[in-house]
């Protein structure tokens, strides 16, 4: 039932017909799965179990756009999701954490430790898969995004 709940959603999101569900504030205490965005150095620290499980680069905010700063929850699983603003731009693995911002795969894997994105948080789709992958088994509450300067 919530994967169906998931693809109605997506699909009315990719009609233009809804909007990304509103941010959710993030779990307070200790999460399975918390990535840690530093906007500054580009990079994703992903911890599991409170261990530092691994760091990837990543694409923020160009110029003149803005990667919201803070803690969230996710609120929306989207696997094959399509820009509705950005001309059907592929976002693959996408995980909605505030608004439409998103964490989710990107195929200009070049740009990946430098500012590129509309404000999304871009990383390798191999690694936005095994966000996803843990998102989906344990649950939107399992999971934090924080961003930082």
């Amino acid at each position: 039932m919530f994967q169906i709940r998931i693809l109605l959603l997506a699909a009315l999101m990719g009609l233009g017909l809804v909007g990304a569900a509103q941010s959710a504030p993030a779990v307070s205490g200790p999460v399975p799965t918390e990535v840690v965005v530093d906007v500054s150095e580009q990079t994703m620290a992903v911890y599991i179990n409170g261990s530092l499980f691994d760091v990837w680069p990543v694409s923020t905010a160009r110029p003149g756009k803005i990667t919201p700063r803070g803690k969230w929850s996710p609120n929306f699983l989207s696997k094959h999701h399509k820009s509705s603003r950005y001309n059907n731009a592929p976002m693959p693995f996408s995980i909605f954490y505030n608004g439409n911002f998103a964490i989710h795969g990107t195929n200009q894997i070049s740009k990946l430790g430098s500012t590129a994105s509309a404000g999304c948080v871009r990383l390798a789709t191999e690694n936005a898969e095994v966000l996803f992958n843990r998102v989906q088994k344990y649950g939107l509450k399992s999971f934090r995004v924080t961003v930082i300067d």
